[in-house]
C-alpha cells in the first residue's frame, strides 16, 4: 500500500509540474502574442546550408528570456544558409525562419543562449537581429566546430555589404 501511494505521490507531482510548465509556456506566447510575423523564406533560393541544431531565439541581451511565439524558441536540428537575402534556418519539425539582410545586425560566439549551455565561450553562433522593433539574438550551434569561424565570417561579411 505504500509502494502504490508513494507511485501515486510521484505521479500527482511529475502531472503538476507538466501543467505548471505548460501553462507559464502559454502565459509567455500571450504576453508575446504582439510580435508580428515573420518574413516569408524566399522560394527561389537554393543555398546550401551548414547542419547543426537551431537552438532558439531570445530577448537581445536576456539568454533566458525565449521568443515563444511563431515557433522561435522551438529547438530543432536544422542547417544554416546564408544568401545575399539574409539567414535562411531550413529546420525539421518547425517552421523555417528567415532573417533578411537588412535586419541582421550583429554577430558572435557565445556559451550559451536558452536551451544550451557549450563548454567553451565559442562554441554557439549568436545572430542578433531587429523584428518589429525589438532586438533578438538567434543561437545556432553547428554540428562541426570548424565551421563555426567560417559562418561568423560569412555573416559579419553579410552586414558589412548591407551597410
Amino acid at each position: 500500500m505504500k509502494t502504490v501511494l508513494g507511485i501515486a505521490g510521484t505521479l500527482l507531482v511529475i502531472a503538476v509540474a507538466y501543467y505548471a510548465m505548460l501553462r507559464g509556456w502559454r502565459n509567455r506566447k500571450a504576453r508575446q502574442a504582439d510580435l508580428a510575423p515573420l518574413p516569408t523564406v524566399p522560394g527561389d533560393d537554393r543555398t546550401e546550408g551548414i547542419e547543426g541544431v537551431y537552438v532558439a531565439t531570445t530577448t537581445a541581451g536576456d539568454w533566458m528570456d525565449r521568443i515563444a511565439v511563431h515557433e522561435l524558441g522551438v529547438r530543432s536540428n536544422a542547417d544554416l544558409a546564408v544568401s545575399p537575402a539574409g539567414l535562411i534556418f531550413h529546420r525539421q519539425g518547425a517552421a523555417d525562419v528567415f532573417i533578411p539582410v537588412g535586419h541582421l545586425t550583429g554577430v558572435r560566439t557565445d556559451k550559451g543562449i536558452a536551451g544550451k549551455v557549450t563548454a567553451d565561450r565559442s562554441g554557439l553562433l549568436v545572430v542578433t537581429w531587429q523584428h518589429d522593433g525589438r532586438d533578438l539574438d538567434t543561437g545556432f550551434r553547428p554540428r562541426h566546430k570548424a565551421d563555426t569561424a567560417a559562418l561568423t565570417a560569412s555573416i559579419t561579411t553579410l552586414i558589412g555589404a548591407e551597410k
